[in-house]
């Protein structure tokens, strides 16, 4: 990438959106880990990886439990959604080796909070698109911490998979320089002129978390990286990655017109028979936003016991 192009690209982007958090946050190298207040005792443990040009409050409504430890990503070089709380830095924290914005880095920062924070021995890891290629990667990083892991892929950017025809068109045109020109263009343009294509039907809670997308990251160059690694992780990742992938359910919704259906079903199809994959009747590429009544009951969290 040329130098005057990345200039462009480190210039920050202002936090455009953070919601009350009650809890604790760490600061993992480049991205944090966010514990939220439990009222309940804890029964099981959420960690949520959100996806490209998310935030972790995409998870917080679905698992609003008193008795749900979640524990939230915010993954390398994005903004931390929250309000009024100071980051700590955690004593067992490790130096992580890959480029941050790529989902190698954000799968260490993944495992590290896996291997330290919950306090439960039910645990789900739920990621949602590019949050699900980020959980593949850190189980074949570290199998042996996911031996008794349930894990939820959320219309998930997978092995072979591909961006819907829509985006390529969309992204084909555009060089390393466009970018701050065509995110300004997007944040001035009203959410509705492309909001029901790529979004589907809106609610209240998707228009709250959808309108602020390109004010997720710290910087546009996050965005050019995190885009071009996902491309290329889909293309050189193959099917092998599952080998590790024990117990867990790939949620596929009826419509995606951000990522290729019927590539990410064809990919899910490969993976073991002890992963449900569930065909959702969603309208859209964000599933849980849509209705929280396709995510799994934590029935199915009974691993642990069952060995």
């Amino acid at each position: 990438m040329k130098a005057s192009h990345v200039r462009k690209l480190i210039k920050p982007i202002d936090s455009a959106y953070s919601e009350m958090f009650s809890g604790r946050v760490y600061r993992i190298g480049r991205g944090a880990v966010s514990v939220r207040n439990h009222s309940g005792n804890a029964e099981q443990t959420v960690i949520g990886v959100h996806g490209f040009l998310e935030n972790h409050c995409y998870f917080t409504q679905a698992y609003d439990s008193p008795s749900t430890e979640l524990i939230l990503l915010t993954c390398s070089n994005y903004h931390i959604p929250v309000n009024g709380v100071s980051l700590e830095s955690a004593p067992w924290e490790r130096a992580i080796k890959p480029l941050p914005a790529t989902i190698e880095y954000d799968a260490c920062i993944l495992n590290q909070a896996l291997e330290n924070l919950p306090s439960t021995d039910n645990i789900r890891i739920h990621g949602h698109s590019r949050g699900g290629a980020v959980i593949l990667q850190a189980v074949s990083a570290r199998p042996e911490l996911y031996t008794n892991v349930e894990i939820v892929l959320e219309a998930p950017v997978l092995p072979q998979g591909k961006l819907h025809a829509l985006v390529t068109t969309m992204l084909e045109p555009v060089s390393h320089g466009m970018w701050p020109w065509i995110i300004r263009l997007i944040n001035s343009a009203p959410s509705s002129a492309y909001g029901q294509t790529f979004f589907g039907k809106m609610n209240p809670r998707k228009k709250q978390l959808l309108g602020k997308l390109f004010s997720a990251t710290q910087d546009h160059l996050t965005i050019v990286r995190n885009l071009e690694n996902l491309m290329e992780w889909m293309e050189r990742t193959d099917a092998s990655i599952y080998e590790q992938v024990r117990h867990g359910t790939f949620l596929i919704p009826r419509v995606d017109r951000i990522l290729d259906r019927t590539c990410m079903l064809a990919s899910a199809r490969q993976s073991p028979t002890t992963m449900r994959i569930v065909e959702t009747e969603a309208p859209s590429h964000f599933i849980t936003l849509d209705s929280n009544e396709w995510i799994p009951g934590f029935d199915s969290l009974g691993i642990a016991e069952q060995g």
